[in-house]
């Protein structure tokens, strides 16, 4: 059977993070980053604590990689450090998550190319949603064609988007804005965790690289080298983006503007500026969609791999590296949810309440695998500040999930059905021929 062969380099990985992490997030969240905080300095507070937070966590999650550079790693490290049955439950739940959350960035993404190429009378709830659709099947085509094509295509995507918004920035710094309207004072006394859900949703997403470790060249360098990188470019445009956003809107001007990007555009630049910033939101929404129809796959791979899920998702193309059912599969998770997905704030919530307990499953293993130890000849990615940065940020996780179970209960026990119906599945699938004719034991079974 044809197996994975790694072409992908440090650069390819950094790409796949910055387009992973930058989503729709940042032109949507400051406005509630904003609403949540009382001053500016609590704003940015949110902001920085933020970006160090996920880079301990990628740090924490380098180290898991190189330790475990297998395709699928993201569901690989829990069944090996744990329990397979914790592994599936675990992937179970992400990949419902995955393709529903990528087919509503791409929706949202289509609102803003539908401002520039429909008329008004067309922007209609049907045709935004076959241009969602027409992004999500151009993409998939692309990725059809093979791994390579896949990063191609990223890599156009990623370097455009992080252009795109040094240009948003610069415009804001540079040109005399607009004089706006008044907005209506702040009535929140300051609540940095609730600031910090949505500042992580926009953070969130480098972890999702680990799928890659076994398509990277050298990946016990290159895949940490890959996150970090991309990482500090991720926070370093955030952090200067959000300045451009004060600089001309003010603290008000941003928790009243949902579309805050669009916003400063129209200061600065009036009807042309909101355009641009569509066609950069859009680009953004293609990234972040397109990187995770590159990755996702490789999730299926490994479970397949360990008998639990058919063989088709362990079928690879020899010359595309292509797997055609995994990403057959992909498309009904991301095409499917597209015609019954909510509001974005709905999304958000139930998203990092699901992200954060698999986050705080996955990086826990690091724990594991270091009592376990290194093999022979191997020399790993080691985390700095071992064991401190880790448990920080587990503990900025585990607070994620306690502030959503309590402010929204429904979402949260809605995420955690979903993960726990995962248990059920395993154990009838565990049954089926195929997997007791390949089981998974966990290291020294």
């Amino acid at each position: 059977m044809p197996t994975v062969q790694p072409r992908l380099s440090a650069f390819d990985t950094a790409m796949v993070v910055v387009s992973l992490v930058i989503g729709i997030g940042i032109f949507r969240t400051p406005a509630m980053v904003a609403g949540a905080s009382a001053t500016p300095a609590l704003f940015f507070t949110a902001w920085v604590l933020g970006g160090l937070v996920s880079l301990a966590g990628a740090l924490t999650f380098a180290e898991i990689g190189s330790r475990a550079p297998h395709a699928g790693a993201y569901y690989k490290v829990v069944a090996e450090g744990y329990h397979p049955a914790l592994g599936f439950m675990l992937n179970w739940s992400y990949v419902l998550m995955q393709g529903a959350g990528a087919a509503g960035v791409a929706f949202v993404g289509a609102e803003y190319l539908g401002r520039l190429v429909l008329p008004e009378h067309l922007r209609t709830q049907r045709s935004i949603l076959g241009l969602a659709l027409a992004l999500l099947v151009v993409l998939l085509c692309a990725n059809a064609l093979g791994v390579r094509s896949g990063a191609r295509t990223q890599n156009v995507l990623s370097v455009l988007k992080l252009g795109m918004i040094a240009a948003v920035a610069a415009v804001g710094f540079l040109l005399r804005p607009q004089i706006l309207p008044p907005t209506a004072p702040l009535t929140s006394s300051g609540n940095l965790l609730a600031a910090s859900v949505a500042v992580f949703y926009c953070y969130g997403g480098y972890q999702n690289a680990l799928n890659l470790a076994a398509d990277v060249r050298g990946a016990r360098r290159s895949l940490p080298l890959g996150i970090v990188t991309g990482m500090l470019a991720v926070t370093a445009a955030y952090l200067m983006l959000n300045a451009a956003y004060h600089h001309v809107l003010g603290l008000n001007g941003i928790a009243g503007a949902k579309l805050v990007a669009a916003d400063l555009a129209r200061a600065c630049l009036g009807p042309a500026g909101e355009a641009a910033i569509s066609v950069a939101i859009f680009l953004s929404a293609a990234g972040f969609v397109n990187a995770t129809i590159l990755q996702l796959p490789r999730s299926y791979l490994a479970m397949a791999q360990d008998g639990l899920l058919p063989q088709a998702f362990a079928d690879i193309n020899a010359k595309t590296q292509v797997q055609g059912f995994g990403l057959a599969f992909v498309a009904a998770t991301m095409l499917i949810p597209a015609f019954f997905l909510g509001s974005f704030e709905t999304l958000l919530n139930y998203v990092m309440f699901t992200d954060s307990v698999g986050l705080v499953l996955v990086a826990s293993t690091l724990f594991v695998f270091r009592r376990r130890g290194t093999k022979e000849g191997e020399t790993p990615f080691r985390v700095p500040l071992y064991p401190v940065l880790p448990l920080l940020y587990l503990a900025c996780l585990v607070a994620i999930c306690v502030y959503v179970a309590v402010t929204q209960p429904t979402l949260a026990l809605a995420g955690t059905g979903v993960l726990l119906a995962g248990g059920p599945l395993y154990l009838l699938l565990r049954r089926q021929p195929l997997h007791r004719e390949n089981p998974t034991a966990r290291p020294g079974e």
